[in-house]
């Protein structure tokens, strides 16, 4: 495979940035009354030829995490003593596991194992306990009327794949329908019942019940008790993200403290899981070190001044995605397609003119490297390194399963350039889309689908042709995930963008569609997210799907850490916020021991 190179002499893109004299911006109400856009933006003059072309910019900060300290980090857990360390404690584990008969405690075992990230390592003998209860699910009376026992043992086979009707709760509701108001005096199981609630897929109206009053209830706990007691952190815990929601790496780092306090803590499940944390962090900075080499020799980040350089970040998704030392491939690919999408969606959103980048979108279609010679020298750099890394990422799957892909890899990235040349037509012709007709072109626009398409590509083996043209499809299992990525992207970054004057996003073609207020477009939006979940939910372990389990949790996950990285504004685009704080906790400093 030719692998091309493009000169170092590129020049880098810095120069004079100037307000152009545009009108003052349009607010988002402005878009009820009239199809238009923000106007302010920053212009850069960039001198190709003899002319002055005036492009945007969007003002990114600089990362901040700079490939010397990268290189620089070091893990003392990194070698055979600590992994012979977490073999000792898995075998201890594994006893606990075999030896336990009590159904109840089991569950509590596997339970606690899920939120410590240990239960990976006790896959087998988990699925074992689950199909053995799910298949004598009728008979069972160990948990009858024991919401506490009946709530965890219905989240927790969801969660694997096996289906428990909702109705198994009825015995919780009086002779009106409602559920029973000593229930409620249930703390823990009103706690667990609100957990397994978010496992509902359409028309459960039971379980949409049981959330609702939870939720009313947890609440109405919470002002109750104001001590910091373990039920109280658990149950605000909660409030604020289910754990469904919630990605699953940084539950464990945040569970562990938890646990280490509880009167209920098992001192081996404790040592493993922070040796094991320690460890596995110990191979995410080897990936995120290999990355960090690609990047630099990208010069990306050093050439494309006006996109973002968000390395730790896209890498940070990955971990996301799959913290499982068994998926450093993966992580690495990934993050490298990450990457590649923030600094083309740059292109796109920022700094290209429609006439470029409707040339640089017909160069990533043609797949042509002479395609190259017609665009200008910022996109070479672009179009060259995402060429590549793609054929590079097709290359590893020829030689290691003799299966040719890269025509799957080149339909996925032109998939998404013409989605982003959608965007960027709209938002120089002056139009709003439609709710739905921008959510159409978003949720591929968003990256959700490339991401996911890795995600197959870099964990299947074998890797089937089955499976390569169902994702071709755009299947569900790639729409859903990528739908929550792009909503939860509006919601923490609309406002930012629409200041920049991108295109609307989904609350302001919301706004512009049905006239209503800002305020009941975002609850419109967070509604739609909670309807794609159930979605998601009732796709999951699809029998006639031909999609592994494990591709089915990294979708999820991909949902999971969009929810993350977006919960408190743009923790992807400003790297010095929650963002900061998270990859310093999973990624840096590990668990004192």
């Amino acid at each position: 495979m030719a692998i091309h190179s493009l000169s170092a002499s590129l020049p880098t893109l810095t120069s004079d940035y100037r307000l152009q004299p545009f009108s003052a911006p349009i607010s988002v109400s402005t878009l009820k009354g009239r199809n238009s856009q923000c106007r302010v933006k920053c212009i850069s003059f960039v001198k190709k030829s003899e002319e002055n072309v005036a492009r945007r910019y969007a003002n990114y900060q600089s990362t901040i995490w700079h490939f010397e300290y990268i290189q620089s980090l070091q893990s003392n857990y990194l070698g055979e003593r600590y992994a012979r360390q977490v073999d000792t404690l898995k075998d201890k584990v594994r006893v606990m596991l075999d030896q336990e008969t009590d159904k109840l405690s089991q569950l509590e075992l596997i339970d606690i194992l899920q939120r410590l990230g240990l239960s990976y390592h006790f896959e087998e003998e988990i699925q074992s306990i689950l199909k053995g209860l799910h298949g004598n699910n009728i008979s069972q009376t160990w948990k009858s009327r024991d919401l506490y026992a009946t709530a965890l043992e219905f989240r927790l086979l969801r969660q694997h794949g096996y289906f428990v009707p909702q109705e198994t709760f009825n015995v919780f509701k009086d002779e009106t329908g409602n559920f029973k108001k000593d229930t409620s005096e249930d703390t823990l199981g009103m706690l667990l019942l609100y957990e397994a609630s978010y496992y509902l897929t359409k028309s459960e109206n039971i379980l949409e019940e049981a959330r609702d009053f939870t939720i009313k209830n947890l609440k109405k706990y919470v002002e109750e008790n104001k001590d910091e007691n373990e039920v109280s952190i658990l149950v605000r815990h909660a409030l604020e993200l289910p754990l469904h929601w919630r990605v699953p790496r940084l539950e464990s780092r945040w569970f562990i403290n938890i646990y280490e306090r509880s009167k209920d803590m098992n001192p081996i499940l404790l040592e493993l899981a922070k040796l094991d944390f320690n460890v596995v962090q110990s191979t995410h900075q080897q990936d995120l070190k290999h990355v960090s080499r690609w990047w630099s020799r990208s010069r990306l980040g050093e050439k494309l001044s006006f996109a973002r350089d968000r390395l730790m970040e896209s890498f940070l998704w990955t971990a996301g995605m799959a913290y499982e030392p068994q998926f450093g491939y993966f992580r690495r690919m990934t993050t490298k397609s990450f990457s590649l999408v923030t600094v083309i969606d740059d292109v796109y959103d920022i700094y290209g003119t429609l006439e470029e980048l409707e040339l640089f979108t017909d160069a990533v279609e043609s797949w042509d490297m002479d395609a190259m010679d017609q665009l200008p020298y910022y996109m070479k750099i672009c179009f060259l390194a995402l060429h590549n890394s793609v054929n590079e990422m097709a290359f590893d799957v020829l030689k290691d399963q003799g299966l040719h892909i890269i025509k799957y890899l080149k339909k996925a990235w032109a998939d998404l350039c013409k989605c982003y040349l959608q965007e960027a037509k709209w938002y120089h012709s002056g139009y709003t889309p439609r709710f739905e007709e921008y959510m159409e072109n978003a949720w591929i626009s968003i990256g959700g689908p490339i991401v996911l398409v890795n995600a197959y590509l870099f964990v299947s083996n074998p890797i089937t042709q089955e499976a390569l043209q169902f994702l071709e499809d755009h299947p569900n299992i790639l729409r859903w995930p990528s739908m929550i990525v792009r909503l939860a992207d509006d919601l923490g970054t609309s406002s930012d963008e629409l200041e920049r004057g991108d295109v609307p996003k989904s609350i302001q073609c919301y706004v512009y569609e049905t006239g209503t207020s800002e305020d009941d477009a975002g609850k419109y939006i967070k509604f739609s997210m909670d309807e794609t979940w159930k979605k998601m939910n009732e796709d999951y372990g699809n029998a006639n799907c031909p999609l592994s389990g494990t591709f089915f949790r990294m979708a999820m996950n991909l949902a999971r850490t969009a929810q993350c990285m977006y919960q408190h504004g743009d923790g992807h685009g400003v790297p010095d916020g929650e963002t900061k704080d998270r990859v310093l906790s999973l990624l840096i400093n590990p668990i004192p021991i």
